[in-house]
């Protein structure tokens, strides 16, 4: 196996660059394509999965990172959090999160040896029912936050859905890349 330098294990980890904290989706716009993004990532996602075997799926993306099975499984996990949270934002003022171990959840025996399918419908379910939320948002809406408190502030649901883009991209582009490494 090559020895990798500090910088390209760096790009491994974080393809398509590491999340600005800060970042809002602030304009129609934005708020447009942010949702497009999100409504077209299950179909994305699952194109890039369906023909891996079991062996590929068992491939971690980088050198001690989770395997594709667990990143994707991972993905159902945190959209689905962050789901429940727009909602907490959108029905309570500033409510504080409940923030959970993604590392430790990546290695339950689920995430580890399930077939990918019933993620890849959760994650389809998940975002079909968060588009439709999204759309029917207001600019006051996306204003609402939510307190992280390990993070120890507000995140508003601009500056979430722009973290959930970021995300759903990130994740993507760790199974498109690993594909390229290895010549599928």
């Amino acid at each position: 196996m090559e020895t990798l330098t500090a910088a390209e294990l760096e790009l491994l980890k974080y393809p398509i660059g590491k999340f600005v904290r800060g970042t809002k989706a602030e304009t129609p716009e934005r708020v447009a394509a942010c949702i497009s993004i999100l409504e077209a990532y299950p179909a994305k996602l699952r194109a890039e999965v369906e023909d891996l075997d079991d062996m590929q799926l068992a491939t971690p993306y980088r050198p001690g990172g989770w395997t594709v099975r667990q990143l994707v499984h991972h993905i159902a996990d945190s959209h689905g959090q962050s789901l429940q949270r727009f909602k907490l934002a959108l029905s309570e003022e500033r409510p504080v999160i409940k923030p959970y171990k993604e590392a430790l959840w990546a290695e339950h025996i689920d995430a580890r040896t399930m077939p990918l399918e019933p993620s890849l419908q959760i994650i389809s379910g998940t975002h079909a029912r968060w588009v439709v939320l999204l759309r029917n948002m207001t600019a006051s809406d996306f204003a609402c936050s939510f307190v992280h408190p390990e993070q120890q502030r507000e995140i508003s649901l601009a500056e979430a859905l722009e973290l959930y883009v970021w995300h759903s991209g990130h994740h993507l582009a760790h199974i498109t890349g690993l594909k390229k490494r290895v010549g599928r």
